[in-house]
């Protein structure tokens, strides 16, 4: 039936169940294609199974109708309704919006789609005689900027030497590295943006290290790479905080694939808890056009973690595994 051409019963019929989608708060799927997508707070949502299919992903049930996995040969990505929480390739990864399901299909937001699952399962290249060369390392705070104390452990005093730790590496492995601090003194978050331009820097990676506020026992790693436009920040809570767009948008996919290196080969230590890849709107990373990622690298605050932190044993390795992130990444973009 052509849209007019029915009768007055049936016409009231259609704009009834407008009514009935709008008031549940979601937005009417356009003519023609009724479940494949909806509109739910103003954001799309697409059926799952109908982009996983013609890109070789299996989706099938593990819990009906609570967990589910998403399978081809070279990628996995297991997820739960109502959640935000996932898990791509065995690493913990924060979408930006919840899993949904409808009459039994699942949805995933299109943002999700095309700003976490797509880079993951089908990395971006660089384009014919790119190549990744320099890196430019950011020491987190420094001067009059502690960071985290705890006790008389300073954040930006270890932040330095894991950064001097990685820089030897990446230096021994061909890379050109700067750093936007080199001893303990203040550099304003704009500046070491600056910097990063100005050295021509290829990657940009922010090192930090974690604290909670109660000193309660939280331990990991966590990658935060910049959220996408349209989205809520991880660390701002649902559906909580800004959601533009800034000029490190147009990194979105090569962020995400760095974050996600590097969270990769921090956790492939098993003594190391999985936080996640998360979204941040951080200073350092709304403005750095270059592909960037920050690094929370453990918590200072928990008793273990903390002396694990300070031996330089264990600084070597986690500097390590920051470097192979790096090289994970350079050959998943073929630079």
């Amino acid at each position: 039936m052509a849209i007019g051409s029915g009768s007055h019963r049936e016409r009231g019929a259609i704009l009834l169940l407008a009514v009935l989608w709008l008031t549940a708060g979601i937005c009417p799927p356009l003519f023609g294609s009724p479940t494949s997508s909806l509109w739910i707070n103003g954001h799309e949502y697409v059926r799952f199974s109908e982009w996983a299919k013609p890109r070789g992903v299996k989706v099938s049930w593990m819990q009906r109708d609570e967990t589910f996995q998403a399978v081809s040969s070279s990628f996995s990505f297991v997820a739960k309704v109502d959640s935000s929480q996932a898990r791509i390739n065995g690493v913990e990864l924060w979408l930006c919006f919840p899993v949904l399901t409808k009459n039994g299909a699942i949805y995933l937001s299109r943002l999700d789609l095309n700003a976490t699952l797509q880079p993951l399962l089908s990395p971006p290249r660089m384009r014919t005689g790119q190549r990744i060369k320099t890196i430019c390392l950011d020491p987190g705070h420094g001067g009059k900027d502690p960071g985290f104390r705890v006790g008389a452990i300073e954040e930006q005093k270890h932040t330095l030497l894991l950064a001097i730790e990685v820089r030897k590496l990446l230096t021994q492995a061909g890379f050109k590295v700067t750093l936007t601090r080199t001893s303990d003194r203040f550099v304003d978050l704009p500046d070491r943006v600056a910097w990063a331009w100005r050295k021509k820097a290829d990657l940009f990676i922010s090192l930090h290290y974690n604290a909670t506020e109660n000193f309660r026992s939280v331990q990991g790693s966590e990658v935060y790479c910049l959220t996408p436009a349209g989205a809520f920040s991880t660390n701002a809570g649902r559906g909580q905080g800004d959601s533009g767009g800034c000029p490190g948008n147009q990194s979105d996919s090569y962020n995400l694939l760095l974050a996600y290196h590097l969270q990769a080969a921090l956790t492939r230590d098993p003594s190391v808890s999985d936080r996640g890849v998360r979204r941040a709107r951080f200073a350092v990373l709304r403005e750095t056009k270059m592909p960037a990622a920050l690094v929370e690298a453990g918590f200072l605050s928990d008793p273990a973690e903390g002396r694990r932190i300070l031996d330089p044993n264990y600084r070597r390795q986690v500097a390590k595994a920051i470097m192979q992130g790096v090289q994970a990444y350079q050959k998943a973009v073929g630079g």
